[in-house]
């Protein structure tokens, strides 16, 4: 599920980043399926923000990303389809910027911000079979280093 993402001229936009962020299980997390990232101006969303239609935003240093929490990622299931903007597409809070279909549903994406499309997902776009879950089975830099000591004594 992979948006886009968005320069503003506004104090808040919208951009996309990548879909492998971690997927916390609780439902109303965000969720891994992250569609786009945002470019903010001086108001910066340092915690998630939801939607009504299930969208999440989140911003650090001026970058943020939307995405689609864990509720709509289930009630979706395996998604089949990914439609997204072209980048410079410019968007207004609330508009529908693109679809995810599924073997159970469809449902449309809506910018949660208004903004300037400058990043798309292609991975997402590209391989919708993406699953951050399988970061979880890798090891931490710290972890890796240890690691790499245990193989070389």
């Amino acid at each position: 599920m992979s948006l886009r993402v968005v320069r503003s001229e506004r104090a808040v936009a919208c951009s996309l980043r990548t879909a492998l962020a971690s997927c916390p299980p609780r439902p109303w997390a965000p969720s891994a399926a992250a569609v786009c990232l945002l470019r903010t101006g001086s108001a910066l969303l340092s915690v998630g923000k939801f939607t009504e239609k299930h969208e999440w935003v989140t911003a650090k240093d001026g970058i943020g990303t939307v995405g689609i929490s864990n509720f709509a990622k289930e009630a979706l299931g395996d998604v089949v389809y990914c439609s997204l903007p072209e980048v410079g597409t410019k968007l207004k809070k609330q508009e529908e910027f693109g679809a995810l279909e599924s073997v159970k549903a469809a449902s449309e994406l809506y910018s949660p911000l208004s903004g300037e499309v400058t990043e798309v997902n292609e991975a997402l776009a590209e391989n919708r079979g993406l699953n951050p879950s399988e970061l979880d089975e890798l090891m931490s830099e710290e972890a890796y280093e240890k690691y790499v000591k245990s193989i070389e004594e």
